[in-house]
């Protein structure tokens, strides 16, 4: 037997995980974090040490901590092996794809999260295949692979309703806003935090706060972009309220840029860079490099109102060596986009070709064209519908042509016979 105070055994680790869960969802979160700490420092208990890295995880996490969260991440696989557990072993590899997404290592991600699909443990590691999914699906979101990141989200949302995992479909709901926000599909943009909306209004009495605040702060991006900037505002005070409260870091940031973006689009420059700067810093602090890359591309655009050319290009130049870093081609194209109206403006040939160029090679890269009538998708708000395969088309072709299969798939199975 142990000594007391030497070793904590599994119902003493049990018991001061439950404190330390009512503590954080008190929103005490610095007490909850000195009590985890103590018991993965004194736990005997394997798997309760297991169970108690999970919310370090996912407290650091929610507090933009995230190269704590890894490193938390990283001790839980160690562990996980230790109790030769397949069931653990998938959801620690789960949770350093997500530490991995979180800190825009989206490459890492994809790997890890391959490696929890093929693990295939009990019923337990298969509930987790749909977080999986969603994780993925963000992973290629974030390197602009668009028809792998549909994929992901349709495969999770259909393990959200197999599994009747309201929060599951609600966090899916929020991650497809952002696609169809990129790809300029702003209906369905709204729709879709819309619906993560209801679903916490219908069954998100036991919840989190940060559900409401996520589904509302998808909805004020999506508003802002229709033109509707009184409700976006109204949607992302509440969602700034509830960061707030619960000392939401990364949340926050996303808020202050959309903010920014309100007042950008008000033509409120005075307004809108502070807000830029602010949310530049916790971007900076928590380590989101995606959400820097869109910062410096928004005060770009600040620049360019003001016609103040030399600074827009800085930023501009910033932004792309960001976006290269994190192999996010959708912001690449949006910089040399503005590059080119700024080296037109000031009739630079040399500098305007190499950016039209680039340009074009991101668009043919990201497959940002419609398969029917051969425009392109994300220039301008537009309805898009996508077939079973996750190609994406617009809706008016797909109703004119009528659906005769994929014009993409039947493309690429003709394809000539090299890589």
């Amino acid at each position: 037997m142990k000594l007391l105070g030497v070793g904590m055994g599994q119902d003493q680790t049990k018991q001061q995980i439950q404190k330390g869960l009512q503590l954080y969802q008190s929103n005490q979160t610095e007490k909850a974090l000195q009590v985890w700490t103590k018991v993965l420092e004194k736990t005997t208990d394997a798997a309760g040490k297991f169970r108690v890295l999970g919310c370090l995880i996912t407290a650091h996490s929610e507090m933009g901590r995230y190269k704590d969260m890894l490193k938390f991440a990283v001790i839980q696989i160690d562990t996980a092996r230790e109790l030769e557990d397949p069931d653990f072993l998938t959801e620690s590899y789960l949770n350093l794809a997500r530490s991995n997404e979180k800190l825009c290592e989206f490459q890492k991600t994809i790997s890890y999260c391959k490696t929890c699909l093929n693990m295939q443990g009990t019923s337990v590691s298969l509930h987790l295949n749909g977080q999986v999914s969603l994780s993925l699906g963000n992973a290629y979101l974030g390197l602009s692979v668009f028809q792998k990141a549909l994929e992901c989200f349709e495969k999770a949302l259909r393990y959200a309703h197999n599994n009747d995992d309201k929060m599951l479909e609600c966090r899916v709901c929020c991650s497809l806003g952002g696609f169809y926000t990129q790809l300029k599909d702003f209906e369905k943009a709204l729709f879709f935090p819309c619906k993560a909306a209801e679903l916490v209004n219908d069954y998100g009495k036991g919840w989190s706060l940060k559900y409401r605040a996520m589904s509302q702060y998808h909805m004020a991006v999506a508003y802002r972009k229709l033109g509707r900037l009184t409700d976006a505002m109204e949607c992302c005070e509440e969602s700034m309220k509830i960061a707030m409260q619960h000392g939401d870091r990364p949340l926050q940031a996303l808020c202050l840029l959309c903010f920014a973006d309100i007042h950008r689009s008000h033509g409120d420059i005075e307004k809108a860079i502070p807000r830029y700067d602010s949310s530049m810093s916790i971007m900076t602090e928590i380590g989101n490099r995606l959400g820097q890359t869109l910062v410096l591309m928004g005060v770009a655009k600040c620049w360019l109102h003001q016609k103040e050319m030399d600074k827009a290009l800085d930023g501009l130049q910033k932004a792309q060596e960001l976006a290269e870093e994190i192999g996010n081609k959708l912001c690449l194209l949006k910089v040399h986009c503005l590059s080119e109206i700024i080296y037109r403006t000031r009739q630079q040939q040399r500098e305007l070709r190499a950016h039209v160029v680039r340009f074009h090679e991101c668009v043919e890269e990201m497959e940002l064209y419609c398969g029917m009538c051969g425009e392109s998708i994300g220039e301008k708000n537009c309805q898009l519908q996508a077939l079973p395969c996750s190609h994406v088309f617009h809706l008016r072709c797909l109703q004119t042509n009528g659906s005769r299969g994929c014009p993409n798939c039947r493309r690429s199975s003709v394809k000539p016979g090299f890589v």
